[in-house]
């Protein structure tokens, strides 16, 4: 997740421009608000989003293809977002990622074990049927 372009333009966005562009319901727009992700301005009723607000949301959609939760998401868009040394975020994103390789990692050889267990049972059942004559 590279860190949101500083300098922001004025374009401004609706809630229902940014769901057709990211492919989201209103709803996720709106949780994503309420998760402290987006802060959109007002006008009158209506939500109005500016530049960073859709950085942010296309941060947080990387994030979430990644399988990071929502409170690494908003962690590591926070941290890009903060003026600090980069030294101190890129370890700390690479601690994230990490554990979350580990844990996809671990989950997989857990998927392999189980196929390679299905395998095995598949095998016997058509040794079994091939010895009753089926």
């Amino acid at each position: 997740m590279p860190a949101p372009a500083s300098g922001a333009s004025s374009a401004t966005f609706t809630i229902g421009e940014l769901a057709r562009e990211f492919d989201l319901t209103l709803r996720a727009i709106r949780f994503y608000e309420e998760a402290g992700l987006l802060d959109p301005q007002r006008r009158g009723r209506q939500r109005v989003y500016t530049q960073r607000d859709r950085t942010r949301l296309k941060l947080t959609q990387r994030g979430k293809r990644l399988g990071l939760s929502l409170a690494e998401i908003k962690e590591l868009v926070m941290m890009y977002e903060s003026p600090r040394d980069t030294v101190p975020q890129l370890r700390r994103y690479l601690e994230v990622l990490g554990a979350h390789r580990a844990d996809i990692e671990a989950r997989m050889a857990d998927l392999r074990t189980t196929l390679d267990e299905i395998r095995a049972y598949e095998a016997e059942a058509r040794g079994l049927l091939k010895k009753q004559g089926g």
